[in-house]
């Protein structure tokens, strides 16, 4: 269920990170500079390319899902737990074991916080926007669209 990191390079070519989320652009924090971004290598963005693809829900977190290291990787465990994910589906990549996928997934994403979800490759946000889809329904609704919880017993 846990992936290994993927990344152990410095950051040394430019490279151009995704887009933020529909999700994401609704709530105003920081984003990071386009200078900063210019710093994420293109080996580390195709290694992050192919962690984003290596499950339906991916969520980039410090420690892993059964020993979260920080209170909002733990808060999104348990919201992503609650939701029904499948196990199957889902895979974590702690980023205390790799600098440069800790730095290089704010570069990617845009987004400067960690914990970091996707679903179906697209990004959707950090704890705080979790937690606000969690209580309005919006991430029940995009789970159950991309039919990755678990099916309910009939």
């Amino acid at each position: 269920m846990i992936a290994r990191p993927l990344l152990s390079s410095a950051f040394r070519q430019a490279a151009r990170p995704a887009a933020a989320s529909k999700f994401a652009s609704r709530f105003s924090y920081p984003r990071i500079s386009p200078i900063a971004a210019r710093f994420l290598s293109a080996e580390t963005k195709q290694a992050i390319d192919k962690a984003v693809a290596s499950a339906p829900v991916v969520l980039f977190m410090k420690g892993t899902p059964e020993t979260p290291q920080c209170g909002f990787s733990r808060a999104s465990i348990q919201v992503l737990g609650l939701q029904g994910v499948d196990p199957s589906k889902f895979t974590a990549f702690n980023v205390l074991e790799d600098e440069a996928l800790r730095q290089g997934i704010k570069e990617y994403s845009e987004w400067p916080t960690i914990p970091q979800l996707y679903v179906d490759k697209e990004f959707v946000g950090g704890c705080d926007i979790i937690v606000s889809m969690h209580q309005n329904g919006e991430l029940a609704k995009l789970l159950e669209e991309k039919k990755v919880v678990v099916a309910a017993e009939e």
